[in-house]
């Protein structure tokens, strides 16, 4: 139920992402991007505030040693302050490189964090089955059949968003490693705050704007910063307490496939053969990583020697 549990809030996670695309484009218009998601932290992390009060008095009182509550204030502000960190490059570089690049490329080259992280796992010693890595593949093809329509050439704007895929894969490894040892919202609310202040930090010194500009993308503002933001980074950081970096990553590339959806119910965007195809190849690379086969294996291997 746990592992039901985690793909469940890593879907919606996805779905959400997956949903706003419209929002980030339309909030581009008034702000660059360097204030765009400086804003939208700050309200991400607001949003969270007093749903944090409320899960601390609601949650039982742990008897624990001044050290005990020192070290774990410590591990959050630390795994907050890396989250935040890697968060804020991956959310930048993506947004400077769409600027460069096609949507189609964009999405693709976003979601190869499915490919890096299982890869990344490696030297942080983590197995990865067979499952996944065949997982990987199909999710890869997929989802190039879903995002590129046009030739595949690596441009300045590619780069950036392939950087932007690292950046990614990099917070998704900070989260399983800090997740199961601090309070979900607090660390998501503590990476808010973070992203938020070195986002608005580097839009001070480098962009214009105004409060008139930031009441304008008011609309696009909220909605990512309380749906994208507060509410799906939050589901990712809860989520893959029970899920599998490498699952969680193929899970979340979902995300292109519920963008295409969104378009073709919201925007009325039919989508051709190739683009149906790209979202079942998806799909079922996300089921075939949720298969514990070597978990049966070794349930029918104890059967037999029974």
């Amino acid at each position: 139920m746990k592992q039901f549990r985690g793909a469940l809030l890593l879907t919606i996670t996805a779905l959400i992402w997956g949903t706003a695309f419209v929002a980030q484009s339309l909030g581009m218009d008034h702000l660059g991007p360097f204030a765009f998601n400086g804003v939208r932290n700050f309200i991400a992390a607001l949003a969270l505030l007093p749903v944090l009060l409320f899960m601390q008095r609601k949650a039982p009182k742990k008897t624990q040693t001044d050290e005990e509550r020192k070290q774990s204030r410590k591990t959050l502000w630390v795994g907050g302050v890396l989250c935040g960190s890697a968060l804020a490059v991956a959310s930048n570089l993506q947004q400077f490189g769409i600027s460069f690049t096609t949507v189609g490329k964009a999405g693709f080259l976003t979601a190869l964090y499915i490919v890096i992280v299982p890869i990344l796992g490696l030297f942080l010693k983590k197995r990865v089955p067979a499952t996944v890595w065949v997982s990987v593949v199909i999710a890869a093809a997929g989802t190039y059949l879903l995002s590129v329509q046009e030739g595949f050439t690596i441009a300045p704007g590619d780069l950036l968003v392939i950087l932007c895929a690292l950046g990614f894969s990099v917070h998704i490894l900070i989260i399983d490693h800090f997740s199961p040892m601090v309070n979900g919202v607090a660390l998501s609310c503590v990476q808010f705050f973070v992203c938020g202040i070195l986002c608005t930090a580097a839009a001070l010194f480098t962009e214009t704007f105004t409060l008139a500009d930031i009441l304008k993308s008011a609309g696009p503002l909220l909605f990512t910063g309380l749906m994208s933001s507060g509410v799906g980074y939050t589901l990712q950081i809860l989520g893959q307490k029970d899920t599998p970096p490498a699952v969680a990553s193929l899970i979340m590339s979902l995300e292109s496939v519920f963008a295409a959806l969104s378009g073709w119910l919201v925007l009325g965007q039919s989508m051709n053969g190739r683009e149906l195809l790209g979202c079942v190849l998806v799909f079922a690379a996300v089921i075939l990583a949720q298969i514990p086969l070597e978990a049966l294996k070794k349930e029918k291997a104890v059967k037999k020697t029974a």
